[in-house]
């Protein structure tokens, strides 16, 4: 199996209340075998829309893990802190394969 990376763009509306969802996030990634490779942190936009100002990306050993992970209960009872209005994210996980660009 290929790895995987879970790619996330994120906006904070409510610091208070989207740090009770990034508390409990670590610890979720790592029982699903994920590795958070970027969290935050300086970045720079090339090109695009600068609607986001949060990027995080983690590694899972599979695409299946990576969505075992999202779909998982604790973690959707955690990202409910988030999705109550406390940010707004876009979060893609992608299966790494042979570049063909």
């Amino acid at each position: 199996k290929m790895a995987a990376y879970w790619l996330a763009r994120s906006l904070i509306h409510d610091p208070v209340e989207y740090k009770k969802y990034t508390d409990q996030v670590p610890g979720i990634i790592k029982k699903y075998g994920g590795k958070v490779l970027a969290r935050g942190g300086r970045f720079q936009i090339m090109e695009g829309p600068e609607t986001f100002k949060r990027f995080v990306v983690i590694e899972f050993p599979s695409l299946e893990a990576g969505i075992t992970c999202f779909e998982s209960p604790e973690y959707v009872a955690a990202a409910a802190f988030r999705r109550s209005g406390a940010g707004v994210v876009e979060n893609v996980i992608l299966e790494a394969g042979e570049a063909t660009i």
